[in-house]
């Protein structure tokens, strides 16, 4: 259990001096900073009985220097090398202008309200206008263009007008859609205003008033964050929040009920430490995204509290630590990770750039194995968040490729299937989860499969944005790889939040069970169910089987009283080079993937849009039906499946030509010397030696000099009798068998 308090303060609690409180519906004017210092402070700094405004913006000038993350006295020497490092100068210009472009320095804060153009802003830029975040890119158009003074003066006069708006009242106050004050967006914009505060130090622009004002501001942000955090709220807002109030409470730590804030900004981070990391160790919202995010929302507090020497709880650094090692179980071979739910940096973009978050985790613990994912930088912005130290370890990285095979996360329910870390290694990874406190951003994918072979992204996913809007349908199931039935998707009920910014949720999504994850020396495999169709009376579950090294299978099964079209959907480019039944996509290197139907279906349509496509294969008018599909990766023209065969050839692997004997007319075998995986079969038999099921499932049979072994591939219980001879009472073994459960006979 990590402790409420992780973080043990180096100052007391003391009561305030002449029972003045920080208030959090006005910013004090600066002259009545003085008056909130702790005594000691107050003692410290009064001269002659008196504490001028410049003595108290030098006191925290040093104060910064020491507690920030770098001192602002390295910031010029920083930002060269942080330009020639990222060559960025006119990504901050263009974003920079376009800020400058749609508001006024004295903009408003609430809707409805017009860019300067006369175009009508929308939730959506109410919101990241609430952030701050393009306020940097002006910081940087500052020093990056001969520091004219009207930048400073544009983020002087824009965090005033928000001051100005607080005490009118006129701010957007929806705290679930666009509040302007809302834990997430307010904690976002502390980030940031400290950022470019510590910037502007050396500034002769930036005056004593000027960096006064901008404290006195963030003492107003946290109180307000101190106050209406009082609970527990599950969620990354409250986390970004109280990261915020935290970083606040250890850099203004001087004034008087900060140490609340502290404590209230730990518990309530030990609390989402504890609730929302899963033991598993993946983030509890299941997207590399929110994952990476809360790595950085208890990264600041970490570093800063290293750097303020105060004493880190031990179970609270593990916890961080395996965030970092999560991304690592995770990875595609090629130190990408897949698209998993609302993973927003990059819309349709097929895999997420971990890179840099795994550049700050080598920094932070020095392990190896991370530094294997790292680069000679972290992501731009976190780079100010880096100390000098730090810094200067970019250019001297240790790597040690991973030794994680295949892998569960037992908690978040995704399953992975890897051959290994090699470029051209093959992964699959099953999606298999269901946050029940808060699905908000779960994709409709439920047993959806994403998979990468040969360094090509063979089975994608997609990134997505909030603001498009298409948002709805790239986050339901036809942009996904899984089964469906009739016109039915598993997510229904689409909600969209109350701010209109675009974000929403499906109000209804397949609940999930997982029957077996198994692995052994021959293959994996996955088996689990889902009642998405529940509502029409189709009962599915879906078996996923890696054959190592080589491919994998997937078989959907559908069973109801009444017939239906059953379907299966797959992204990438394909086209159809058997009918139906087989489907190819190809890619620059001439890699590709075949998906070889092994039972007979009816048709493929393909469709797309964005950019991206899929095709969809259907069996219509069954009651029940099994896809048996083979996803086959090959690298090279001769090593695709070969069209117009009559055999079936998957690698070293042929289809139904088993040495076997096979009391199922429609079951379906392949063999590779004495290994064989059978699907719907109920009885076998190999010269004396006969194996029967009591009802119809999916076998792999492996035979040696010294016996048999059987391995049940189906997705129930079945008992499974061996005998040998001509009638059954020479039986051998009877034994009822779970899913992904073994029995051996030895000769």
């Amino acid at each position: 259990m990590i402790k409420k308090t992780l973080f043990a303060l180096c100052w007391v609690l003391i009561p305030p001096l002449f029972g003045q409180q920080i208030p959090d519906d006005r910013v004090l004017a600066v002259d009545a900073l003085g008056a909130l210092l702790k005594p000691e402070v107050q003692t410290q700094l009064t001269q002659d009985g008196q504490l001028s405004n410049a003595q108290l913006a030098t006191y925290f000038r040093t104060a910064f220097s020491e507690r920030f993350f770098y001192t602002h006295s390295s910031f010029a020497n920083r930002l060269k090398h942080y330009n020639s490092l990222y060559s960025n100068q006119e990504k901050h210009r263009s974003r920079g202008l376009d800020h400058l472009g749609k508001y006024t320095a004295t903009t408003q804060w609430v809707l409805p309200f017009n860019y300067q153009n006369g175009e009508a802003v929308n939730a959506y830029a109410l919101r990241h206008l609430a952030r701050q975040h393009k306020m940097v890119d002006i910081a940087f158009m500052y020093f990056n263009e001969d520091k004219d003074p009207k930048y400073i003066q544009y983020f002087e006069n824009q965090m005033r007008s928000l001051n100005t708006a607080l005490v009118s009242g006129s701010y957007e106050k929806i705290e679930d859609g666009n509040g302007v004050y809302e834990v997430f967006r307010a904690g976002y914009r502390v980030l940031n205003w400290l950022w470019i505060h510590n910037m502007f130090l050396n500034e002769a622009e930036y005056g004593d008033t000027d960096q006064l004002t901008t404290i006195a501001t963030l003492l107003q942000h946290g109180q307000h964050l101190y106050e209406r955090n009082s609970e527990f709220k599950s969620g990354n807002h409250q986390t970004r929040g109280m990261s915020a109030l935290a970083m606040l409470a250890i850099l203004l730590r001087d004034f008087e009920g900060t140490d609340l804030w502290y404590q209230r900004a730990m518990q309530r981070l030990g609390e989402h430490l504890e609730q929302e990391i899963n033991p598993d160790g993946f983030q509890f919202e299941r997207s590399v995204h929110y994952h990476m995010s809360d790595i950085n929302n208890y990264y600041y507090v970490y570093q800063l509290a290293k750097q303020s020497g105060i004493v880190v709880d031990k179970a609270w650094e593990e916890k961080l630590k395996n965030l970092f090692a999560t991304l690592v179980k995770v990875a595609y071979p090629d130190k990408s990770a897949p698209v998993l739910q609302d993973d927003t940096d990059n819309p349709w973009a097929e895999k997420n750039d971990i890179s840099g978050v795994m550049t700050l985790g080598y920094l932070l613990f020095e392990n190896p194995e991370f530094g294997y994912f790292a680069t000679d930088k972290v992501a731009e912005r976190m780079y100010w968040f880096l100390s000098d130290e730090q810094v200067a370890l970019l250019q001297n990285i240790a790597q040690k490729k991973p030794a994680y095979g295949s892998l569960s996360f037992e908690d978040t329910h995704y399953y992975i299937m890897r051959q290994g870390w090699n470029a051209n290694d093959k992964m699959l990874i099953v999606s298999a989860g269901l946050d029940d406190k808060k699905p908000d951003h779960q994709h409709a994918d439920m047993l959806g499969v994403q998979a990468m072979a040969n360094g090509q992204t063979m089975l994608p996913n997609y990134q997505v944005r909030y603001s498009l809007k298409d948002f709805d349908f790239f986050k339901n199931s036809m942009v996904k790889n899984v089964a469906l039935v009739d016109k039915e998707l598993q997510g229904k009920q689409w909600t969209s939040n109350k701010g209109g910014s675009g974000f929403g949720k499906f109000k209804e999504l397949p609940n999930p069970k997982v029957i077996s994850w198994e692995r052994t020396k021959a293959y994996d495999l996955f088996v689990g169910s889902h009642d998405g169709f529940d509502n029409i009376d189709v009962a599915y579950t879906r078996q996923v089987i890696y054959i190592k090294d080589d491919f994998w299978i997937v078989k959907d099964n559908f069973t109801a009283p009444a017939v239906h079209t059953y379907k299966q959907v797959w992204q990438g480019h394909y086209t159809t080079e058997l009918g139906p039944n087989l489907l190819r996509a190809t890619f620059p290197d001439a890699s590709g993937l075949d998906i070889l139907q092994l039972q007979p279906i009816d048709t493929a349509a393909s469709n797309g849009r964005r950019g991206k496509s899929w095709t969809v294969v259907s069996k219509g008018g069954q009651k029940n039906f099994s896809f048996i599909t083979a996803l086959f990766p090959y690298k090279g023209y001769d090593n695709r499946i070969e069209e117009g065969t009559k055999e079936i050839y998957l690698g070293s692997w042929v289809g139904n030509v088993s040495d076997w004997e096979c009391a199922n007319p429609n079951a379906v075998s392949l063999s590779n010397g004495n290994a064989d995986y059978f699907f719907g079969v109920t009885a076998l038999k190999l010269a004396d030696m006969h194996i029967e099921i009591s009802d119809t499932t999916d076998l792999y049979v492996e035979r040696s000099p010294k016996g048999v072994t059987l391995h049940l591939l189906g997705t129930a219980n079945r008992t499974v009798t061996l005998w040998k001879g001509k009638k059954k009472k020479n039986t051998l073994v009877t034994k009822e068998l779970k899913p992904g459960a073994i029995l051996e006979y030895a000769y």
